[in-house]
């Protein structure tokens, strides 16, 4: 950004001149014995933005300028769209990428050294400060989603940490919403007054909770927490619900984090877990719980094959479990402009599909963490997934997929297409309730057989039931 072509202005030495002198002018203000240290990018992460080699070379002379105590470094910037991901980089980054650039660093000054930027686990810094590539770890989401953890980690708990899978949904995601900072897998940060102490119990009660998805999970175990005796059945052989679907998309694969953290936390609070267990009126009268919760999930909408003329129609959940052969040229109707379709488009690209995503949203992706949403979307353009907005999926024929522009009201044509991929969302299981309406039984209805939503408030629902039991 700096075109200036005074002293401060062009070749490095210039444009380093700024920052020498604050650092210069802070040390003198404070004297020498007080700790002064900088933060600064080690790469900008741009090709337009600061560089490694640049970067490094301007540590070097502060450090020879003698006016640093330590150095703190990051990566990225929030000057582009392309910088500002690695601020809070999501799950598409590896955990520890920034390993690399702290060497460099570490290569050109002897400074007391802290580095930040993807690292979720004690075991992550561990083996950064034992290579001698940090003096110290910064771990931002991490300490969201675990305020326990250093206590954690100096018991010698590190198996109870529960690691931040880096969705950037309820930190970051929240904080451009304007809303309190929390997050998805542990919705009492942030809450801490609210949410945050477990109410003592008036009455110890057997409890069963009907799904193991994430609400089913943390009621359960915030139940079992407070005293309650706690059963948990899962009608599929593992847990986690839809999130085992989830974590198979594209760069998603950390997600499935979220259950292996919670069913740590099962375990910690003695829930009874029976897996490939349904509960139905019967289970129920057999087993005579003081209090029910439902945690049951939802399901795909029915697709109406009849509305769409003999085109081939499969829906994300087809092409994510490969449950149909799909054509070389794809529209994918996103109704709902989240990660579904995000992560549906980049599979059949990686496949040798022609993608096309036509979105009613404003733009894809509109209801995505802003960080998220942009890596997305940079991977889409270099997959070649050509992007429609506004579109309103309205029918097909033949090989002709109709879309109605949702302000403009006019036809949006696509012809040629061999398959047509159909992300409409899901509708809430209510099925349970409805057999379990006359039993009388102290109910609750969490997650998505409540209303089909995101984890986030999956947990949140949880959390709040598990309170009130």
């Amino acid at each position: 950004m700096n075109r200036r072509t005074d002293e401060y202005g062009g070749p490095l030495e210039n444009r380093f001149r700024f920052l020498k002198e604050i650092c210069t002018s802070i040390r003198l203000a404070v004297g020498e014995d007080y700790v002064v240290g900088l933060r600064l990018s080690a790469d900008d992460m741009d090709h337009f933005g600061l560089e490694a080699d640049e970067a490094s070379d301007a540590m070097t002379a502060l450090e020879k300028n003698g006016t640093l105590t330590y150095l703190h470094i990051v990566l990225g910037s929030g000057a582009s769209k392309g910088g500002a991901i690695h601020i809070v980089p999501p799950m598409a980054f590896e955990a520890g990428y920034l390993f690399p650039f702290a060497e460099q660093v570490r290569r050109k000054t002897t400074l007391p050294l802290i580095v930040t930027g993807r690292f979720n686990t004690p075991h992550l810094a561990d083996q950064a400060i034992g290579k001698g590539v940090a003096d110290a770890v910064g771990m931002t989401r991490a300490m969201i989603c675990d305020p326990q953890l250093a206590k954690k980690v100096e018991k010698g708990c590190i198996d109870d940490v529960r690691a931040c899978i880096a969705c950037d949904q309820a930190c970051i995601g929240h904080l451009h919403k304007g809303v309190p900072v929390s997050c998805i897998q542990y919705p009492e940060s942030g809450r801490e007054l609210t949410l945050g102490k477990y109410p003592a119990l008036e009455r110890r009660k057997t409890v069963l909770v009907a799904g193991g998805g994430p609400a089913g999970m943390k009621a359960a175990s915030v139940a079992a927490v407070r005293g309650h005796r706690v059963t948990l059945c899962e009608a599929a052989g593992v847990l986690g619900g839809q999130i085992n679907i989830a974590a198979r998309l594209p760069n998603r694969t950390e997600f499935g984090g979220l259950v292996t953290n919670l069913a740590r936390e099962l375990e910690l609070a003695n829930v009874e877990v029976r897996l490939r267990t349904a509960v139905d009126a019967a289970f129920v009268e057999e087993l005579r719980p003081d209090a029910l919760i439902l945690a049951v999930g939802s399901r795909p909408e029915d697709v109406d094959v009849a509305q769409f003329g003999g085109m081939q129609v499969a829906t994300a959940e087809d092409v994510i479990l490969k449950r149909k052969k799909i054509g070389t040229k794809v529209v994918v109707a996103d109704a709902l402009s989240d990660w579904v379709a995000f992560g549906v488009c980049l599979e059949l690209a990686a496949g040798g599909h022609e993608v096309t995503l036509a979105t009613t949203g404003l733009y894809a992706g509109e209801l995505i963490p802003a960080y998220v949403r942009d890596d997305a979307l940079g991977k889409l353009f270099r997959a070649g997934v050509k992007i429609q907005n506004f579109a309103r999926l309205f029918g097909a024929d033949g090989d002709t997929v109709y879309f109605e522009h949702v302000t403009a009201l006019e036809p949006i044509i696509f012809e040629g297409v061999d398959t047509l991929v159909v992300c409409t969302g899901n509708h809430a299981n209510r099925a349970l309730e409805s057999a379990l309406g006359g039993t009388g039984t102290e109910m609750y209805i969490i997650g998505d057989c409540l209303m089909p939503r995101s984890a986030e408030e999956a947990v949140l629902d949880g959390l709040k039931v598990g309170r009130l039991v």
